[in-house]
């Protein structure tokens, strides 16, 4: 419990000190805060722990980013709900409603596409799957895990063009640290198998609105508990994840029924020009001890996305 100790001083114990509270960003998180990394503090002090979910807020995320769906359901029950969100779970099996915020998305869909063939020449199906992991680019995020599944479904459709699928728009937002060398990579990766796949012949609140997928798969026990989920699910977008930080509360409140959870490039394909450039991904993956269980969680995130085509298919 000492501050400072070898001459080094240590900033979580003297903010615990200092301060009169102390909480972590989501349940799990609190939870390992006391039992973990300041366990001697919060049995000395245990009322100074407490806990704060971070949370978004609708009026920005909801009635700010998506006006139309604002509209919808402002004509319905008032403005009342923007401070309880809570009064619209008396529609939950109001068929027609739900078909009117099927509209709402598919306009909004429309909306985004202009702006990609606007500024990129992408011609994209509206009624696709829009699949959308806008978070910072990071290996604990596993943008990678989600590019490997890319790099799967398009081996099926090459593999055998007749086969049915579910169309997928798949869409990556984020930044990385100008170091983060790893990280940058992956990105590169990420462009090369969108240009491959895209070629082959067999922006935030816009993206946000427009989602049908919300990819939450970052490891467990390492995301303290970011809010891009949350800013989805209240566009209306199917969550699929792993069960950590506040997807956990999402689960409990919307049921587990409602979301999904799971716990090519070595010869050079998706980078003819520089055959070994993700040479060092590769090593990541089968030469460490797959720290983020990329591979570990392969096969159930696979089973997961087959899941959500399914439920895409009924919508």
């Amino acid at each position: 419990m000492s501050i400072i100790e070898d001459q080094i001083v240590n900033m979580g114990y003297l903010s615990i000190v200092s301060t009169h509270a102390a909480n972590g960003v989501a349940e799990l998180h609190s939870s390992l805060l006391k039992s973990t990394l300041f366990k001697d503090f919060y049995e000395l002090s245990p009322e100074k722990f407490q806990n704060k979910t971070n949370g978004i807020t609708p009026r920005r995320w909801l009635l700010l980013c998506n006006p139309a769906l604002f509209d919808l359901i402002t004509s319905k029950i008032g403005e009342k709900w923007i401070t309880n969100l809570s009064q619209l779970r008396k529609f939950v099996n109001d068929q027609q409603f739900v078909r009117d915020i099927q509209r709402v998305k598919l306009k909004n869909k429309q909306r985004l596409l202009t702006k990609f063939k606007d500024g990129y020449g992408l011609n994209i199906n509206p009624a696709s799957m829009f699949d959308v992991q806008i978070k910072r680019i990071h290996e604990y995020k596993r943008q990678l895990l989600n590019c490997l599944r890319v790099i799967t479904l398009y081996n099926r459709i090459k593999d055998n063009t007749n086969i049915k699928t579910v169309p997928r728009t798949v869409i990556f937002g984020g930044k990385t640290a100008p170091g983060y060398l790893r990280a940058k990579l992956i990105i590169k990766l990420i462009c090369n198998v969108g240009r491959i796949a895209n070629k082959d012949s067999r922006i935030a609140e816009k993206i946000i609105r427009a989602a049908d997928l919300s990819e939450q798969i970052s490891l467990t026990g390492l995301e303290a508990s970011g809010t891009s989920n949350m800013k989805m699910i209240l566009n209306g977008a199917l969550t699929i994840g792993t069960l950590d930080r506040a997807n956990i509360e999402m689960d409990e409140r919307v049921g587990r029924e409602n979301v999904i959870i799971f716990d090519q490039i070595p010869d050079g394909y998706f980078s003819p020009e520089d055959p070994n450039l993700f040479a060092e991904i590769i090593k990541s993956l089968l030469d460490s001890n797959d720290q983020y269980m990329l591979l570990a969680d392969y096969s159930e995130y696979i089973k997961a996305q087959d899941r959500a085509d399914n439920l895409f298919k009924v919508k």
